[in-house]
């Protein structure tokens, strides 16, 4: 390595020995030793003959595929020539789905550095952390979310330069860009060099920083998104999930240009909006939580999505009865999948054919799944145990004691309780941390959740177990009413007998707290350690 790059991930990395196992044997995952992975998405579709095709759609307008590459090249431009970026720099973006957003990803890594997305929300006490752990000295940020970044910089040191998009000023990125030629060689990286750090969003507490490489921003591609999801050059991708969230990157980026296809961009996407714009854009795949298709519920009927042709599920478990509640009212038939931001995405989904109702599904290509014991032995199916997965894409923290948690014996463990039926369908059963404990019995939350969903008063809920003297645990619900329900003791009682009459009576909820909202990250995931605390 020249002593003008950077090392600071390269020696970051775990220690080998801890890193998991990766299986690279299916013929879709063959990379070759170098190449930078923004070459797929641009280069190579503009030689396929795409370049005039639509790549990003926008409120704000449209761009092609040769207008992205010509943007991408001067951003890197002026990341290199004025902001000082070598290769192995770590670049902070900071902004709302847009299309800058989606340059900004591909300029950093065309120039060879390491992107690190980060939520809108996130405040500087939290920036402040990332900024640090990485240690960040670059970032471009959208300037409505200037101010937190600014309060960040007096806790970074390490953060030295900062440019703004979205501006109207002299100093702006833009203007920068404009100035600059529409061509910039690829730094030529080797495939497992990190070009991405991806934060974790959160939900058991502390971020961690999970390291990507080149092939695992194509290996997401050539997985689930060639074959399970299928998309082609005419479909429009549309949804919620952010940028910054792994799930996002894929789902509203990589994927639509992997292929020649198109993604609408939309800054908020709650669920009318969200209506609005399959219907004025025609869009064909929707990728969004299962929180928010069942709020799309609600709404559907007063909205023409006939053009929707698939919609993916992730970020949390899908229940069963908004997977049919779903197809019942559009006839699209979810794909479950199962990603996290370790694994950058989705590694079991429901399959093309035979898919089973309530059941994420089987792994995808190229990836095993097994269910172990708390010693790592596998059990036989039908047996409830830990979820351990492996394949081309893995876990590797950036400089975290968690990592020897994570992984074990070669394998991800996903903090996921899991069981395997006879015919290979993984059934999700909670979190290992959300499996309650009570009188002896093992409790699934999202089972009770499940349930508590059934009744016609229920919009959201969430189930944690809460320490009890008698019984070690408690089964305890948190539950958001629909419009015209109140929720008093009666419309507790009736819940409880609800789920009494829907699952095992032993499992019913002790206690029942209707609240307004329920505590979620900025991509959608439950917190439920903020509930148990």
């Amino acid at each position: 390595m020249s002593a003008s790059h950077d090392d600071f991930a390269r020696r970051n990395l775990p220690p080998k020995a801890l890193w998991p196992d990766f299986d690279f044997s299916h013929p879709a995952y063959q990379y070759p030793e170098h190449l930078n992975c923004v070459t797929r998405f641009l280069d190579e579709r503009i030689a396929a003959g795409d370049g005039a095709r639509i790549a990003f759609r926008s409120p704000f307008g449209d761009i092609t595929f040769q207008q992205l590459c010509d943007r991408v090249c001067q951003l890197a431009h002026v990341l290199v020539d004025d902001m000082g970026l070598v290769p192995g720099n770590r670049v902070l973006l900071r902004s709302a789905n847009n299309i800058m957003m989606v340059a900004s990803y591909l300029a950093v890594i065309r120039a060879g550095g390491i992107a690190v997305g980060t939520m809108p929300l996130l405040r500087a006490k939290e920036l402040g952390v990332i900024l640090n752990k990485a240690e960040i000295s670059h970032a471009l940020c959208d300037r409505r979310l200037e101010d937190e970044l600014e309060r960040a910089r007096g806790q970074a040191p390490c953060l030295a330069q900062v440019s703004c998009f979205n501006a109207e000023s002299s100093d702006d990125l833009e203007r920068a860009m404009a100035a600059k030629p529409v061509t910039f060689d690829p730094f030529p990286s080797a495939r497992d060099d990190v070009c991405l750090i991806a934060f974790t969003s959160g939900t058991t507490g502390a971020p961690k920083g999970t390291m990507h490489f080149h092939r695992d921003l194509l290996a997401i591609c050539d997985g689930f998104n060639r074959l399970n999801l299928k998309p082609d050059k005419d479909d429009i991708f549309c949804g919620s999930p952010p940028l910054a969230f792994t799930f996002g990157l894929g789902g509203m980026a990589l994927f639509s240009m992997d292929v020649g296809a198109s993604t609408l961009l939309l800054e908020a996407a709650p669920p009318d909006v969200l209506l609005g714009a399959i219907q004025a854009h025609r869009c064909t795949i929707c990728f969004t939580a299962p929180t928010a298709y069942r709020a799309l519920l609600g709404l559907v009927d007063d909205y023409d999505i006939s053009s929707l042709k698939k919609g993916v599920s992730a970020g949390e478990h899908l229940p069963r009865a908004t997977y049919e509640a779903f197809l019942e009212k559009t006839g699209i038939a979810l794909i479950d999948g199962l990603g996290s931001t370790e694994m950058l995405h989705i590694f079991i989904c429901s399959p093309n054919e035979g898919a089973k109702a309530g059941a994420t599904g089987i792994p995808v290509a190229g990836y095993a799944a097994r269910i172990v014991d708390d010693e790592g032995n596998e059990v036989a199916p039908g047996t409830v145990g830990r979820l351990a997965v492996r394949g081309p894409t893995g876990c590797r923290y950036l400089a975290d004691e968690r990592q020897s948690v994570y992984v074990q014996n070669g394998w991800n463990l996903t903090g996921d309780a899991y069981c395997m039926d006879e015919d290979g369908f993984f059934w999700y059963q909670a979190r290992t941390d959300d499996m309650i404990i009570s009188a002896g019995y093992n409790i699934s939350g999202p089972e009770i959740e499940n349930a508590l969903l059934g009744h016609e008063a229920v919009a959201e809920c969430a189930v944690v177990g809460k320490p009890d003297e008698q019984r070690g645990q408690i089964v305890k619900a948190f539950v958001v009413l629909k419009d015209g329900f109140s929720g008093d003791e009666a419309q507790s009682e009736a819940l409880k007998d609800h789920v009494k009459q829907s699952i095992a009576p032993y499992k019913y909820p002790r206690e029942i707290a209707f609240v307004d909202s329920l505590p979620k990250t900025e991509t959608g995931k439950l917190q439920r350690f903020k509930l148990r605390q």
